[in-house]
């Protein structure tokens, strides 16, 4: 049978998107998420007020659904296998999540099923000799670490013992340096039938470790693609995961391809596929979950480009007249979060822009004209 009661761990922009989805497939989205000013909250018929760490609620959230999925991994695993063990379904399973939530166990993993991994360990202090790495190397906090967040890439050893002394965590994740040519991202669903589906490969941005723009579909060659789908189709089946992941991957000069990170949830790099998709990522999550078909991950349009609207001051302010400006651009299409407060960093909502085959060359123009829109006197 169906499900049509899905709980979701985690009340942000995710969770928000998704309820738009769920309405269209008759599903009922219940959320634990600790604000009631948090986004998903207005498309929920109920909402548990607690955080998304608190298993304590995510059981009475069992109660109330059939299954629950995830829109975060901020999450209390143990407590959560748990529940598991005691018959509460989730979707992706605790087993699913356990090899990836920790970014080194993470790596690990990826490596054991024979997937490209930069060269990698985990250390325990600053001190450590770190032969055979060189400067500049990478930085990782081992959980919780997102939007840029617990990511430092350091030039040189004063640098690094700098960041550890101000970071005060018993162990980290360093990773060689890879001077890419692109970086990549690709989202890939899979059912509890095992039916899978990949997103087409798109091309992202980032400035200080936050995604700012992504156009989609990547300019690569065939070869570099199926890369990445093998990449993707070998991740789902080795897990047996069953929900929407989202890859973030780097391209070198040489055309290697190199998994960065795995989010086992919906991701920022597939926001496009609201508006530019036959199927978003938050429909394809719901139906994967459920065991329902999965829908089509083709592009409807020859191109899109994606723009986070990052805050970038603390301020209670709605930027309406941003917005106005930016809706004035041919096919653009605002998704706007809804939350109260802005301050830097922030994610606060994105434009898409739909592109005809003669603009495909002009998703980082139009990226860059929007940037200049949002951020105008912002410095």
């Amino acid at each position: 049978m169906e499900s049509k009661r899905v709980g979701v761990i985690g009340g942000g922009q995710l969770a928000w998107m998704m309820g738009e989805a769920a309405e269209k497939l008759g599903i009922e989205l219940l959320v634990q998420t600790p604000s009631k000013h948090d986004p998903a909250v207005s498309r929920a018929v109920e909402t548990i007020l607690a955080p998304v760490d608190d298993a304590v609620a995510t059981a009475k959230l069992a109660n109330l659904c059939d299954v629950i999925t995830f829109e975060n991994e901020f999450i209390n695993l143990p407590e959560l296998q748990l529940l598991s063990q005691k018959g509460v379904c989730f979707r992706p399973s605790i087993d699913n999540l356990a090899p990836l939530l920790d970014k080194y166990n993470q790596r690990c993993y990826l490596q054991e099923i024979g997937l490209p991994v930069p060269r990698f360990t985990t250390i325990s202090s600053a001190s450590e000799n770190l032969s055979p790495y060189s400067f500049p190397v990478v930085l990782k906090a081992r959980r919780h670490g997102y939007d840029g967040q617990g990511t430092f890439i350091l030039p040189d050893q004063v640098s690094l013992e700098q960041t550890w002394q101000s970071l005060q965590q018993p162990k980290m994740l360093l990773e060689e340096f890879i001077p890419f040519e692109k970086e990549l991202a690709v989202i890939a669903a899979r059912n509890v039938s095992g039916e899978i589906t990949i997103y087409p490969v798109v091309e992202t941005y980032q400035k200080n470790q936050v995604c700012r723009w992504v156009i989609a579909p990547a300019d690569l060659s065939t070869q570099v693609q199926s890369k990445v789908n093998a990449i993707a189709r070998t991740l789902l089946s080795q897990l047996q995961f069953v929900g929407v992941l989202g890859i973030e991957l780097f391209l070198t000069e040489q055309e290697e391809v190199l998994v960065n990170e795995i989010a086992p949830r919906t991701h920022n790099s597939g926001h496009y596929t609201l508006d530019a998709c036959y199927t978003s990522q938050f429909e394809m999550q719901l139906r994967a979950v459920t065991d329902m078909t999965l829908g089509s991950p083709n592009l409807k349009f020859p191109g899109a480009v994606m723009v986070n609207l990052l805050g970038y001051e603390y301020s209670h302010h709605d930027y309406q007249d941003k917005l106005a400006e930016i809706a004035t651009i041919p096919e653009a299409h605002i998704h706007w979060y809804g939350k109260k407060e802005s301050r830097p960093g922030r994610k606060l909502g994105h434009v898409t822009v739909l592109l005809s085959e003669a603009e495909r060359q002009l998703g980082q123009k139009l990226s860059q004209k929007i940037e200049s829109i949002w951020y105008e006197s912002s410095n």
